[in-house]
Parts: C-alpha cells; structure tokens; sequence
C-alpha cells in the first residue's frame, strides 16, 4: 500500500429513495428511501469491503459511484468534485466495475483480442498496433498467455473469463475498480486465485477498491476496511479484522454465523 493515501471517490450524508409513481388511497404514495446517510471514502491503495444482505442497498450505492443515479440528498465526490459535474468518459477513464457473472458482461461474439481493445477504440486511444500491443500486455498482467488472443469467451472457464473482464476493467487505466461480487459466481478454488489477483493488481496499479458481497469471509480476506450495511444504513464500520473477529452489531453477528470458511 502506498505511505501517501490519497482520496479519491467518496460518498456524503448520501440518501437516495427511488421515485414512485402513482396515488396512493390518502394521495401521492411515499418512496421508500434505499440509501439513509451514508459516508465513506475509497482511498488509493486501499480495498473497502461492503457487506450485507440482497436488497440492503449495495447495488444502489455501486450505481451512484459510477454516475448512473443521483444522490437524493448529500454529495458525491471525485477529488473533491462532484461526480456529477465530471463527463461521462472521463468517468468511465476514471472508475471502472467487474461483474458478477463474467460470462455475460462479455461480448460472446468477440474474441478476448477485441473486447480489450474497445475501450481503447471507444476514447480514440493509440492506433490498432498500439491497442493490440497494450491488450496483449494487459492479458500478462492478470495471467493470461497469448494463446488466448483470439479465443472466445465460450472457449474459457469462469477464472479466466473473469481474468478477462479484470482486464477489460483495467484497459483504461482507471484508479477505482467497483467489484460487485466479483468471485460468487466461480468456484471456491478459483474464488482464491482471483482474490490474490486483484491484490496483486491493486499493488501494480495503485488502485482504490471497493468490493461488494453479501460474503464476509470473502470480504475479510480482501480488505482493509469493511463497511456492514443493513436496509440502506451502515450499521458497522472499521478494520477488516476488527469486524470479522470481535463485531459489535448483532446484524454482523449474523452474516458471520451464516458465513462458509473463506477462501
């Protein structure tokens, strides 16, 4: 991790209720509210872990990191500045997500070569030899020899579909990775190979995490701090260790009883 911390994306006194149409019998029918003050900051280097349960918010909170939603109230900042005042590529240049299901974030009908050169293609970066060459080194990075060059997703296990769309994430050379349960879908053998991966990238690129499960042992594994959050509130916040092995809040108690040994 780098001595120097810097902050780079951070959510403030952040609530979000999704607009709900319609009347209700005694007149307009109330949203219920998603998000209720929620603060945190990612940080160069560091991986912030967001545990809870489905529907508890997490997914919300990955849209609002990326741009894709407003804040009801609070703010959303990238270096101070709001998220909202940055432009879409420079957003997508900046922060970047890996899926749950590596399978079907891909294109099937591209081969690996062309799924990491569109990003390049798409911000009008370096010409089809210069994309070629960084998609190439790229697949290095996260293990990938160069047999896979012109294979197609099909022709790949879940590990390494899932090295693929690490890769892809990173093709833009953004400073935050949102990964939103990005080992659930794989095997627990190859659930580990990926953890330590994303370590070891985390440590190449300097990158700001945060990773997203409803799995605390996973998060625990990864993470240097995790967040608990349960119906839209952080119920639980500190050092990955501190949580996962003297937690203070009965809902944190809970994710761990039902929790499988980690990876």
């Amino acid at each position: 991790m780098s001595a120097h911390i810097a902050q780079t994306l951070a959510l403030e006194g952040v609530s979000f209720s999704y607009k709900k149409s319609g009347m209700g019998l005694f007149g307009a029918a109330a949203a219920p509210q998603v998000l209720d003050n929620i603060d945190f900051t990612l940080n160069t280097g560091v991986t912030t872990g967001l545990v809870g349960e489905s529907g508890s918010g997490k997914s919300t909170i990955a849209k609002l990191l990326l741009g894709l939603i407003s804040p009801g109230t609070g703010r959303v900042l990238l270096d101070g500045k709001s998220l909202q005042e940055t432009s879409r590529m420079e957003r997508a240049r900046t922060i970047q997500m890996v899926f749950q299901d590596p399978y079907s974030s891909l294109n099937p009908r591209a081969t690996i070569a062309q799924i990491l050169s569109l990003p390049l293609r798409a911000h009008d970066i370096g010409d089809a030899a210069s994309r070629d060459r960084a998609a190439r080194a790229m697949m290095d990075a996260v293990g990938l020899s160069a047999g896979f060059h012109q294979r197609y997703p099909r022709e790949l296990s879940g590990g390494q579909r899932q090295r693929v769309a690490i890769a892809r994430a990173l093709m833009l050379r953004p400073r935050i990775l949102i990964c939103d349960e990005p080992t659930s879908a794989l095997d627990v053998s190859v659930q580990s190979q990926i953890l330590n991966l994303l370590q070891e990238l985390q440590r190449e690129f300097q990158l700001a995490y945060l990773f997203i499960s409803h799995n605390l042992a996973v998060v625990q594994h990864i993470s240097d701090d995790i967040l608990v959050i349960q119906s839209g509130r952080i119920v639980e916040r500190g050092a990955a260790q501190q949580v996962y092995f003297a937690p203070q809040h009965p809902y944190t108690r809970q994710l761990i009883s039902s929790t499988l040994a980690p990876p």
